[in-house]
């Protein structure tokens, strides 16, 4: 059932007792692979699905499984270590996936495995399990892969590692050869060693003896050296050390005599180098006369005067060319070397000749002609502007700090799940501490979200990190190593405004009226500067609670500013969840046409005003029908005083006067309005809210 358009989740799959393969590639399956899988399986494709979760540990059931392919999901998740009995596994491909964690030790089990695809996971640790398989074709590109290289897979006829943080050293083998073991037996030249004991001699005549390459000591004619149990031992060991001298003096002799063969090599080669520069110069030398003795002939005929009426056809043409050569002559002139006196002075005369006979070429009077000649030769030797070719762009000229993937992970510990405190559109945010103790946070931008490539990502740096806006999260840094791509920002507050509004229990109290009022002002003082204040101007695109953060003050700063380029438009349908939610928030044109646009944020803004005034989340299905939807189920009703009372959040219900209550409502209903013309810019939305703080404020005292 490939490419069959297929929904939904899989089901229970252990009834079926006689299946062998299950091909359900293409279509969009989501939910997790089920744990009962058929123990008959042969072959399993659930390639370009939607399924989450991991792989399951029941892998390790089916023994006569040979071809496996899960590529192009979303799982998640270690590997499992259920290897073991999959000695069968021919093909195993979990490319493109979101797979993190280390190789399992049971992969090493993978007797028959050819083909393995891993890339574009977070994986990380080594490849040590690998070496010892029969791998033809391996692909680990963009993973966490670190540590040096088995050499054993470098023999692989199709390997592909791009994108990992590998040490530039190579795995040493498993049990590398001893130079040592054959050379024991055999006396080393160096030097004459001493003679053995005689309580040694038998041992050493009983031992077998280790083959080793012949050495030169080896190749002279040494008195016997084999020895025997009688007396006769200690005279072969006497006669065996004179001739061991012998031998070591004869190799004294052999590399005197090659070390002076090499240094008359050495000799001979630089003496004819010499004679080639020398004859090089000399031939140079003749060529340059030769020219200079034609170029005074040529030039001698041209000596008269030119009439008046021609002048500036005299600066332009021939005293220009005249005067071009004649530098170009004198250059060289100064470069010939000198032989002889006798040469020098027939040189000095006749170059002298030359620039004698070319300057007269000059009309009278000489001043009007020279400022021309200087704009003839002082054009050429501008450097025009094409010339000029910056060097590549390594990293960005602003003030964001680049970080390496080893210090980030040190920071966040390894990026632990702990350490985690919200989620993105882009990926997971981790918290990261410094070792001065300052706290930052890390944006990990998943692989699901596209391949962003270095250069747009270092565009992107440098326009994000000129944001500077005290309502608006600071970009610090950015890390673009290895395939990765992530974003460095000061720590603000782990809590959010969705957090405040829904989990009162986790931050301790509830927003009163007037914390909501600065909390809409903070945040819309923020939308106002980015799409009125900033150039070119930027529109958030995904304005909503939760990256809206907060201090234990109500302080407001606004995370993911300036992000919508990054976000992929075809990765909007894999978040399916997470993009739901999110609709709520996108303006009507975006979720008919997917036109962006700065009214498209004030909607945003007046879906979270409403939230903020209800204490409702923008789709709520737990609610009846008509109520499920806050825009649709509220936007009647703002303008009725009694039900806008009716509507307010009961957790602030008497802290407000319904003039007060009235004004908010009036913002909300400009922001919410269908068609984006009619929707307010956000200067005038932030007038009208810092009015109806004052008058607050006002009524308070």
């Amino acid at each position: 059932m490939n490419a069959a358009n297929l929904g939904g989740q899989l089901g229970s799959l252990g009834n079926f007792t006689s299946i062998i393969t299950i091909d359900l590639s293409n279509n969009n399956i989501g939910g997790t692979i089920p744990e009962d899988l058929p123990v008959t399986l042969q072959s399993l494709f659930l390639s370009a699905n939607q399924l989450t979760g991991s792989i399951p540990s029941s892998l390790s059931k089916i023994k006569n499984l040979t071809a496996m392919s899960v590529n192009g999901n979303h799982l998640n998740g270690d590997l499992p270590d259920a290897f073991d009995s999959l000695s069968r596994l021919v093909n195993l491909d979990i490319s493109s996936n979101n797979m993190t964690g280390v190789l399992p030790s049971s992969m090493k089990s993978l007797a028959s495995l050819t083909t393995l695809h891993m890339q574009d996971n977070q994986l990380s640790g080594t490849l040590n399990v690998l070496q010892d398989l029969p791998l033809k074709d391996l692909n680990i590109e963009n993973n966490m892969f670190s540590g040096p290289v088995p050499a054993s897979l470098l023999n692989i006829p199709n390997f592909k590692k791009d994108g990992n943080p590998f040490n530039t050293s190579i795995a040493p083998s498993a049990s590398p050869p001893s130079p040592s073991t054959g050379m024991a037996p055999t006396p080393t030249p160096a030097g004459p060693k001493p003679a053995p004991t005689p309580a040694s001699a038998p041992t050493s005549s009983n031992s077998t003896p280790v083959p080793a390459p012949p050495s030169p000591a080896s190749r002279a004619p040494p008195p016997s050296k084999t020895t025997s149990n009688t007396s006769e031992g200690s005279t072969t060991r006497d006669s065996t050390s004179p001739s061991r001298k012998h031998s070591t003096s004869t190799l004294k002799i052999v590399g005197f005599v090659l070390l002076g063969v090499v240094l008359f090599i050495i000799m001979v080669l630089l003496v004819l180098f010499c004679l080639s520069k020398y004859e090089e110069r000399q031939t140079r030398y003749d060529h340059n006369r030769s020219q200079l003795a034609r170029v005074h002939h040529r030039v001698e005929p041209q000596i008269k005067p030119p009439p008046v009426q021609q002048r500036d056809d005299v600066k332009k043409g021939q005293s220009e060319g005249l005067d071009r050569r004649g530098r170009e002559l004198s250059s060289s002139a100064a470069a010939v070397p000198k032989k002889s006196p006798e040469n020098q002075k027939e040189h000095v005369i006749n170059f002298d000749r030359t620039e004698s006979d070319l300057f007269p070429v000059l009309p009278p009077p000489p001043p009007p002609p020279l400022p021309s000649i200087e704009r003839v030769v002082a054009n050429p030797i501008v450097p025009p502007e094409k010339r000029y070719s910056p060097p590549p762009r390594t990293s960005t000229p602003t003030s964001a700090t680049p970080f390496s993937v080893a210090s980030l992970q040190q920071y966040t510990n390894s990026f632990s799940e702990e350490n985690v405190i919200r989620e993105s559109r882009l990926g997971k945010v981790y918290l990261a501490e410094l070792p001065d103790g300052k706290l930052l946070e890390v944006m990990k931008i998943d692989n699901a979200n596209g391949r962003i490539s270095v250069d747009d990502f270092l565009e992107q740096v440098e326009c994000i990190s000129e944001i500077k806006h005290p309502n608006i999260l600071e970009l610090v840094g950015y890390c673009a190593e290895y395939g990765q791509r992530l974003l460095v920002y000061n720590h603000f507050s782990r809590t959010t405004l969705d957090d405040a509004l829904h989990d009162a229990e986790e931050t301790g109290s509830a927003l009163s009226w007037n914390a909501r009022l600065q909390v809409a002002l903070g945040s819309g003082k923020a939308l106002e500067y980015l799409h009125e204040s900033f150039q070119p101007p930027i529109v958030h695109q995904n304005f909503e609670p939760a990256n809206v953060l907060l201090d234990k003050k109500f302080s407001v700063c606004v995370a993911e500013c300036g992000l919508a380029e990054m976000m992929p438009s075809g990765s909007v349908t894999q978040l399916s969840g997470r993009m739901r939610a999110l609709m709520n928030y996108e303006a009507p044109e975006f979720q008919d046409s997917g036109v962006i646009s700065e009214r498209g944020d004030v909607y945003s803004f007046g879906v979270v005003m409403l939230e903020l005034l209800t204490g409702r989340k923008p789709y709520d299905s737990s609610r009846p029908r008509h109520e499920q939807h806050l825009v649709r189920w509220a936007s009647s009703q703002l303008h009725d005083i009694e039900s806008l009372s009716k509507m307010v959040d009961p957790s602030i219900r008497g802290q407000c006067s319904e003039k007060a209550l009235s004004r908010f409502a009036d913002i909300i209903s400009r922001c919410v309005q269908r068609q984006p013309e009619f929707r307010p810019p956000m200067s005038e939305i932030v007038q009208d809210l810092a009015r109806l703080v004052n008058a607050t404020g006002e009524e308070s005292e």
